[in-house]
């Protein structure tokens, strides 16, 4: 499945999908390996495991060559990682996103969010996003999806890292000189959903790709709780003759997300949407893919938490050569996978179903 490193049809952007975690890895510390002015890398989950450490020593390291290093990590989703290896070296500038982590929080309503965001740049030249955490287990023991960005679209990324420690750092953190070089083309986008502004673009981008379709809309997601417009949106592309396949995992790593993504199975079926069920091993990407044209790469699910209420980032791409590679990637997903049909769903064990009932009132938490 790993694919070369494409052009896009217009301006000088490159992209590489990583769908190995080992892969994406080694060459993120390739990169710090070769930084010369500053590296900004942020994340959900930094595990404080052999791969969490290797990074944080990397960093380290050019920070004490004069490399500006600076990183972002979200205070809940590591709230068990041990306090010594969230201690990152002095040298590094780290901001550790914790909510309410003083009185004064309470009253500030952008502490109420979780930094979702997977994302690192490095001196402005190469940059990677997607759905990947920092932590041994990810390396192979996850599938997930990241790309890897080189061109003037860098400093789209750059900008997104910088615009939110400026906003977020504390008293003792420096600030970052503003990214001053901007870029339009309008192949590739960078999405992101900032909830202490209201913004979420992340959700209009979908809910447009799949109006638009006109052939097939393929969809790789972790956690899958479409709303009613999302929804009503998929079963429309199917009424118009779209084939739309959605590939999940068969059972998440959380639970809860398991049985409110399965509340709206038979709906979807009924309509004609085809589900397939990522078999062994974690499916955790953020993807899709529409027509041979439109794809997008991030850190958002399709999840209540995601559209609406996160930090995210995503990168919205024309291009055929990528949709190429992505449909590529989601039909060798599929043969990890085993299709969920409409008789099959309708005949799972009455507990579950009561389950799913039980936990529909929690849906507009998640």
């Amino acid at each position: 499945m790993d694919q070369p490193e494409i052009g896009l049809e217009s301006g000088d952007d490159r992209l590489k999908l990583y769908p190995y975690g080992v892969d994406l890895y080694e060459a993120m510390l390739d990169e710090i390996e070769g930084a010369q002015e500053r590296i900004f890398l942020g994340t959900f989950i930094w595990k404080g495991d052999e791969l969490g450490r290797r990074f944080v020593s990397a960093l380290a390291e050019k920070a004490r060559e004069g490399v500006e290093v600076y990183a972002v990590f979200d205070g809940l989703a590591n709230f068990f990682v041990s306090p010594s290896f969230k201690r990152f070296p002095e040298e590094i500038h780290a901001l550790h996103f914790r909510p309410f982590s003083e009185p004064t929080s309470y009253a500030n309503p952008r502490h109420a969010f979780r930094y979702h965001r997977h994302v690192m740049s490095v001196d402005g030249r190469v940059a990677f996003l997607g759905g990947y955490n920092i932590g041994s287990l990810y390396a192979a023991g996850w599938r997930d999806t990241h790309v890897g960005i080189r061109g003037r679209i860098v400093h789209e990324v750059e900008s997104s890292f910088v615009d939110f420690w400026n906003s977020h750092r504390t008293s003792d953190l420096p600030a970052v000189e503003p990214v001053r070089e901007r870029d339009w083309n309008p192949n590739i986008r960078v999405r992101l959903n900032d909830p202490y502004l209201r913004i979420f673009p992340i959700r209009g981008m979908y809910l447009d790709a799949i109006a638009r379709a006109n052939e097939r809309v393929y969809m790789t997601h972790a956690y899958f709780v479409p709303d009613r417009a999302m929804r009503a949106g998929l079963i429309e592309a199917v009424k118009r003759g779209v084939d739309v396949q959605i590939l999940l995992p068969r059972n998440s790593n959380h639970v809860t997300a398991d049985w409110l993504a399965r509340r709206r199975f038979d709906e979807l079926l009924c309509a004609g949407v085809r589900i397939f069920g990522y078999e062994q091993i974690m499916i955790h990407s953020k993807t899709a893919t529409v027509d041979g044209l439109w794809s997008t790469i991030g850190s958002a699910n399709i999840d209540r938490l995601s559209l609406l209420g996160n930090y995210e980032i995503n990168l919205e791409v024309y291009s055929e050569r990528l949709a190429a590679q992505m449909e590529r990637m989601f039909e060798v997903d599929k043969t990890n996978a085993e299709e969920i049909t409409l008789e099959d769903w309708r005949s799972r064990p009455l507990p579950a179903k009561l389950a799913e009932r039980a936990l529909a009132t929690l849906r507009p938490l998640v």
